[in-house]
């Protein structure tokens, strides 16, 4: 069942869309044309994005992409089919599928603590906090609780852009490391950006590379990602990608166009500062759907199918960040959510860095995904690219 505009045939001719291609849909033994492009341009204007961008992925194979609208909130400045958008955390699942190959190679166990790592590194680590594990840092539920405003100012210290980021990271643990942690009762989920960055850390001390040397050699290059990288979308003096935005108190926006306002600190990279294509991104759905069936071998069928697996409940959270879990359950840098309009579980994530937002939904049962994104902050641009990933998969599941 198609519940939104195909019936409409009229096509919008603003200068800023841009699609990939119109795919043909069959329903109901009929075939359909359904233009991707027309329905992101009327998503995308309904709720004044900047720019919106959308894929499909079924059986192995991107069936649908398109992205539509402006580089810059209120400029002519038109989107082309490989600009790249922010991913946000939904990184984290990259940084997850790292941690599986150290494990895989037996330079870390999924119960490997933060202590036995990186113990002789920070003397004087609290014993909770040592004894914390990777499994339970990269499923929120070690204890480490969400940003608070002390790790706020961590992250964005004066001496921010002083050290590479690696370094950075030391750092930020080396000031936080006496904090004893508590498990909270009833779920122990607390999604903590804190507890990615350590994970990446004990993946860097494992592995002996950088975390973001890591993710382009064994992340973007194998799966064919040329457009990824890391930080801010954009390359410093160009508008070659849609920038990032901002709101400000006054509801006036604010475009950001490079590095380093665009993005978060380069110290949180493992907690999700990827971009790239949304048809590079649609690769990672392929993949992951394909759960470690596909090419290439990142991880063994089992290692990918754990870091799937839902490890904790996710307690209901009233109006949480845009880009943060709301309810269901969580595995590693993926949510596992029953949606209302699906009938089982999903894969998930959103993620956003406060200026752009993304969106995935896997259904490996059907072989089927979907990805969203814009370079819009907030409700709106949550609101927007949820109802296109739910519209989307309506329209390309068996289900209806």
């Amino acid at each position: 069942m198609m519940r939104f505009f195909v019936a409409a045939r009229r096509r919008f001719v603003r200068s800023g869309a841009a699609a990939v291609f119109v795919p043909v849909l069959v329903l109901s033994g009929q075939a359909t044309a359904f233009d991707l492009e027309t329905y992101l341009e009327q998503v995308r204007t309904e709720y004044d994005l900047p720019a919106l961008a959308a894929a499909v992925v079924r059986d192995g194979e991107t069936v649908a992409a398109a992205a539509v609208g402006t580089r810059v909130y209120g400029e002519d400045v038109p989107v082309m089919p490989d600009d790249r958008f922010h991913l946000g955390s939904n990184a984290k699942s990259m940084t997850a599928t790292l941690a599986g190959m150290m494990v895989e190679e037996g330079s870390l166990d999924w119960s490997s603590t933060i202590g036995g790592v990186l113990g002789e590194d920070f003397p004087g680590m609290s014993e909770s906090l040592s004894a914390a594990t990777l499994e339970q840092l990269l499923s929120h539920s070690s204890g480490i609780p969400m940003d608070t405003e002390e790790l706020v100012d961590l992250y964005f210290s004066a001496d921010t852009f002083d050290y590479n980021p690696w370094d950075r990271r030391h750092r930020v643990l080396d000031a936080w490391k006496t904090h004893e942690i508590t498990v909270p009762e009833g779920s122990p989920f607390q999604y903590s950006n804190l507890g990615y960055m350590i994970a990446g850390m004990m993946i860097e001390k494992a592995s002996g590379e950088h975390w973001e040397t890591l993710m382009n050699e064994r992340i973007f290059q194998p799966l064919g990602m040329e457009t990824a990288g890391l930080g801010a979308q954009t390359t410093f003096g160009l508008v070659d990608a849609p920038v990032s935005h901002r709101m400000d108190e006054d509801g006036n926006v604010r475009p950001l166009y490079w590095a380093p306002a665009a993005d978060a600190p380069p110290v949180l990279g493992p907690a999700g500062m990827a971009h790239m294509s949304i048809a590079d991104y649609a690769k990672w759905a392929v993949w992951n759907l394909g759960e470690g069936s596909r090419g290439p071998a990142l991880v063994a069928p089992e290692t990918l199918k754990y870091i799937h697996a839902s490890k904790v409940i996710t307690p209901v959270r009233e109006n949480p960040p845009p880009g943060t879990p709301t309810t269901g359950e969580y595995a590693f840098g993926w949510g596992v959510v029953l949606f209302d309009w699906a009938d089982h579980a999903l894969l998930t994530h959103n993620g956003s860095n406060g200026m752009n937002l993304a969106r995935i939904v896997l259904d490996p049962a059907e072989d089927l995904g979907v990805v969203v994104a814009t370079n819009f902050p907030g409700r709106t641009a949550d609101e927007a690219t949820g109802i296109a990933m739910e519209e989307l998969y309506k329209a390309y599941s068996d289900g209806e």
